[in-house]
């Protein structure tokens, strides 16, 4: 039992840590009455740094719980498919659709604040890693990420007043996609079965005997 609880934190690490701070900063902004953290948030062109300090900033109870049980799930799902690579994946979300959010993002005056880009990106990555890697395991994972509705279309079209980035959505999204495509040969391999395996080296056997022949 203590093996299987060690295992389970070792595995889930990142995104709990994640979460863990995220509900730590909103506890400690109620705690001391700290009423103005939103200068932590991110504003297009403005203070770069902001990357590594928005996602942790959240509005309300609400904002945080609705980033927290996707972080979780999909947090989980990198975790343990993506395992070897979990971590390049997690600090890479931080540094890419961050900084591609602090180019492209809104053009006003307003703070941006909260994880939603990064759920955003773990979705995105989620997404269309199972299609580019064309591991059928995986891509079944994709269609799962379209079906629990993480990825909601209405998240990343603009609508007017709703207090909501849809760019760092974007923004987010299309980190999933780029750092997919940077890792691709990296991570969980396609399972070969014994005749592919019997192929391979009939292959193998037959290049060099050609090989002797010539």
């Amino acid at each position: 039992m203590k093996d299987d609880i060690n295992s389970y934190i070792n595995t889930f690490f990142w995104p709990i840590l994640f979460v863990i701070i995220i509900w730590a900063v909103k506890g400690i902004e109620i705690f001391f009455n700290i009423n103005d953290l939103y200068f932590l948030g991110i504003q297009s062109g403005k203070n770069v740094y902001r990357i590594f300090t928005f996602p942790f900033i959240h509005s309300d109870f609400n904002h945080l719980i609705n980033n927290t049980y996707p972080m979780m799930l999909l947090g989980g799902i990198i975790s343990s498919v993506y395992r070897t690579i979990s971590l390049k994946v997690y600090i890479s979300s931080f540094i890419l659709s961050g900084f591609i959010f602090w180019i492209i993002g809104e053009r006003n005056e307003i703070y941006v604040i909260g994880a939603s880009s990064f759920i955003y990106y773990l979705a995105g990555f989620v997404f269309f890693s199972g299609f580019i890697r064309k591991q059928p395991r995986l891509a079944i994972l994709s269609f799962l990420v379209i079906f629990l509705n993480f990825v909601n279309i209405w998240g990343l079209i603009e609508i007017p007043d709703d207090n909501i980035s849809q760019m760092s959505h974007l923004a987010g999204f299309i980190s999933g996609l780029i750092i997919a495509i940077t890792l691709k040969n990296q991570g969980p391999k396609p399972k070969k079965y014994q005749w592919e395996i019997d192929e391979e080296k009939e292959e193998n056997e037959i290049g060099i005997k050609y090989i002797y022949r010539k």
